[in-house]
């Protein structure tokens, strides 16, 4: 039985999950989802789930499994990601773990860094901290760190602060234990030209806008921590209680979703061992994805 896994990642938008399937049905492949808020039950529209269409020619996992309500970290994803490898491999199929959250593709091709667990105390001090003096700290403790992170998200910022006053050491620091390729592992990352892929977000807000996604946040009822910082929540909850009006919801919406996207990359650049491959101009579809799936020969 072959051991290996084979990865598709890339920026939100680019293109991963249509070939995704295509390479799945060329290999006998099942995709795997490496994305931190597609793995909620819900908020389809917002979280840009694979359309039904696409999940019914291939089956998908860690898609709309944990409730909105539920907390949810990359040491669970890893335990459930790496339970349904196993499960996929025992049927003589080949996992494709397919993804932008970084993180989540990290821990699944190199495994969980050593980090100390969380301390109650500091972190309930952390908790009362303003964004803006939690990344400050930030910034003077692991300035490689705070460049990266995305510094309006309260768990993250809170995460590597407590990692490094645990420690001692910078959070970044525990990178070194991922540097090494990972062993029975190949992949591609996928890219567009930036204007492309600016262009292919616009058009997606929109057409997200369109199908609903402003009623699919309003009966989503209630929404837990982690899910809370799905991209997009907050501006449309600003919407329903008036607070924006539905052009500058949506213009808010695309900007934070090309700072994502933009941080996506600096991710990627330090995954030397992805292939890269660009969507932009005359691409031949077919071919690409027929190239992906021969990886698995190989």
């Amino acid at each position: 039985m072959s051991r290996l896994l084979l990865v598709i990642a890339g920026p939100t938008a680019v293109g991963k999950s249509e070939l995704a399937v295509a390479v799945a049905e060329r290999c006998g492949g099942e995709i795997v989802g490496a994305d931190a808020f597609q793995v909620y039950a819900g908020l389809d529209l917002l979280t840009a789930k694979p359309a039904a269409e696409m999940r019914a020619r291939v089956p998908h996992h860690l898609l709309g499994t944990v409730p909105l309500t539920q907390a949810f970290d990359v040491g669970q994803y890893a335990a459930a990601g790496q339970r349904i490898i196993r499960e996929i491999r025992a049927r003589g199929r080949v996992p494709i773990l397919c993804g932008g959250t970084g993180l989540y593709l990290r821990a699944m091709t190199h495994g969980l860094a050593e980090l100390p667990p969380a301390d109650a105390a500091l972190r309930a001090e952390l908790e009362r901290r303003s964004l803006e003096d939690l990344h400050r700290e930030l910034a003077v403790l692991d300035p490689p760190t705070a460049a990266a992170i995305d510094r309006h998200n309260p768990r993250r910022l809170i995460r590597a602060l407590e990692v490094c006053l645990l420690t001692g050491r910078p959070f970044s620091s525990y990178r070194a234990q991922w540097a090494a390729p990972p062993e029975d592992v190949c992949g591609v990352l996928l890219t567009r030209a930036r204007e492309e892929l600016w262009e292919r977000i616009a058009v997606r807000t929109e057409a997200m806008f369109a199908a609903g996604v402003v009623e699919e946040v309003r009966d989503a009822g209630e929404v837990g921590p982690t899910a809370s910082q799905t991209l997009g929540l907050r501006e449309i909850r600003a919407l329903l209680v008036g607070e924006m009006d539905r052009p500058a919801c949506m213009a808010a919406i695309a900007q934070a979703t090309r700072q994502y996207a933009k941080r996506q990359a600096t991710w990627f650049r330090r995954e030397p061992w992805l292939q890269p491959n660009s969507l932009s101009g005359a691409v031949d579809r077919e071919a690409l994805a027929n190239a992906v799936a021969a990886l698995v020969a190989r």
